[in-house]
C-alpha cells in the first residue's frame, strides 16, 4: 500500500485495540485511509482509538447501523460513512438514527456518506435520505 501511492486504500477494522499496538510500527502514507466501524453506542470507544493513530485520513463506519449514536466527537475525524444491513435476517435502521448522525456531520463539517437503507432487497429500498443522496467524501491535500 505505502509503495502503490497511485491508489487509495480504506483499511477498516472492528479491533481498535489491535490498531493501537501497531500503529505507531506501520508506514501511514497519505493514500491509506484508516477506520473503524462502530454499529451503535456501545462501541464508540473505538473512535478514540482510532483518533490516535497517525493515519492521514480517519474515517467512520457507522454500519450496519444498529442502534441511534448521539452525542460523538468527531473531533479528528475526516469522513462518516453510514448505512443499514441488507440481507434475508437484516436487522432494522431507523430514518431518525440517520438524520442524527447526518446532522453532527454536517455541524461539524465532516463528509456524510450514506450507503443505503439496507433490508432484504437493498436496491428497492434504496439510498435516499431526505430526498437526495449523500455521497460526501473527505477533501485530500493535494
Amino acid at each position: 500500500m505505502h509503495q502503490a501511492n497511485q491508489h487509495t486504500f480504506q483499511v477498516l477494522t472492528k479491533r481498535d485495540s489491535r490498531l493501537c499496538q501497531l500503529a505507531s510500527s506501520l508506514p501511514w502514507s497519505k493514500n491509506i485511509w484508516m477506520g473503524v466501524t462502530v454499529e451503535n453506542y456501545a462501541y464508540v470507544h473505538r473512535i478514540d482509538n482510532l483518533r490516535d493513530t497517525p493515519a492521514h485520513v480517519k474515517f467512520l463506519s457507522l454500519e450496519p447501523l444498529l442502534g441511534p449514536i448521539p452525542d460523538i466527537d468527531l473531533s479528528g475525524i475526516n469522513w462518516v460513512i453510514t448505512g443499514g444491513e441488507s440481507g434475508p435476517r437484516s436487522r432494522p435502521i431507523m430514518e431518525e438514527w440517520v438524520i442524527d448522525i447526518r446532522d453532527q456531520c454536517m455541524k461539524a463539517n465532516v463528509p456524510f456518506f450514506f450507503k443505503q437503507w439496507g433490508g432484504f432487497n437493498k436496491k428497492k429500498n434504496g439510498k435516499l435520505l431526505d430526498g437526495r443522496e449523500w455521497q460526501e467524501m473527505p477533501r485530500l491535500e493535494e
